[in-house]
Order: structure tokens, then sequence, then C-alpha cells
């Protein structure tokens, strides 16, 4: 089964059960935040098909802001995990698939996280590249927690709202 193939089956899953949008969105900013998965799981790709789908089908916009809600506390409790996962392994992370096999991963968000420090966490959402490491690095230097969590759900609902709602309103906008 193709990446393609596998977005489709969850958007057409959606489409099929709508009432489900929302804890779907939940799943899937869930497993596009956590550390491990989100180096291969497509989430971008399905929220924003997720959302074309919603506005291509003329549901209302009362769904709209439910599924930025789910997929903003999916995103941040993602980060979350990988915080603690960070906190709880520290350098043993290094020996953890995937980073054993990608070391230059960690390198790469440390670098970042090292320049950026816990701003680097509210900006982690926003790059694919690094969001799989800056929660878990985050964790490794023990960055105080308020400050983790402050970051981590501003930027998760701020990057919800940011994949989904312009897709939305956008293909609204265009069939409308």
């Amino acid at each position: 089964m193709s990446v393609h193939d596998f977005v489709e089956a969850i958007v057409g899953f959606v489409r099929a059960n709508e009432g489900w949008t929302g804890p779907v969105a939940f799943v899937v900013a869930f497993l596009e935040s956590f550390c491990f998965l989100s180096i291969l799981w497509p989430g971008t790709a399905i929220l924003v098909g997720i959302s074309a789908l919603l506005a291509k089908s003329g549901v209302e916009m009362s769904i709209l802001g439910p599924a930025i809600i789910w997929a903003g506390i999916g995103g941040s409790l993602g980060y979350a995990v990988s915080y603690w996962i960070g906190l709880y392994y520290k350098d043993g992370i290094r020996e953890i698939w995937p980073f054993n096999r990608n070391p230059e991963m960690l390198d790469r968000g440390q670098a970042f996280f090292k320049k950026w420090g816990a701003i680097g966490v509210f900006l982690g959402h926003f790059f694919g590249p690094v969001r799989a490491v800056i929660p878990v690095i985050a964790g490794m230097y023990a960055v105080p927690h308020w400050q983790f969590q402050i970051a981590n759900v501003l930027s998760a609902f701020i990057w919800a709202a940011g994949i989904i709602a312009p897709t939305y309103f956008g293909l609204n906008y265009l069939l409308g």
C-alpha cells in the first residue's frame, strides 16, 4: 500500500463517517507530532485531505472548529509524550530506533534547539524535518515543563488551524 493509498483510505473513512472527523484529526495530529512515528506518518497530507473533503462535501463550518481543536489537542499531546520520552531516556535516546539508525536527525535537532532554545519547541511544530526530534531534545535538555507546554500548546493549535483552515476556506472560495 502506497502512502497515497493510505491517505486516501483515511480520507475515505472520514467521508463515510463524518462524525468521526474530530477523533480522526486527533489521532492523525498525535501521530504527526509523536517523535518516532512522525518520521513515517503522512499526517499533514491526511489533515489537508480531510479539510479538502470537508470543504468539497459542503459540510457546515461548525465541524471545522472542532476538527481544529481535536487536531490541536492531538498535536500537543504527541509532543508532550515525546518530551517525556526525552526526559526519561536522556542520552540513551540515541540507542532507540529510529535515532540509532539516523543519528544525524538528533544532531540537526540539537543544533536547531541550541540556536532557538525553548522557542524551538514552538517553531518545531511547523518544520517537518525537526518536528520528530525537537520535543525529545527538549526533554533531554530538561527544558522546564511549563516553558515546554506553553510553547507546545500554542504552536500545536496554530499549526492545526494553519493546516486545516486554509484548505477548507480556500476550496470553499474556489468552489463557491
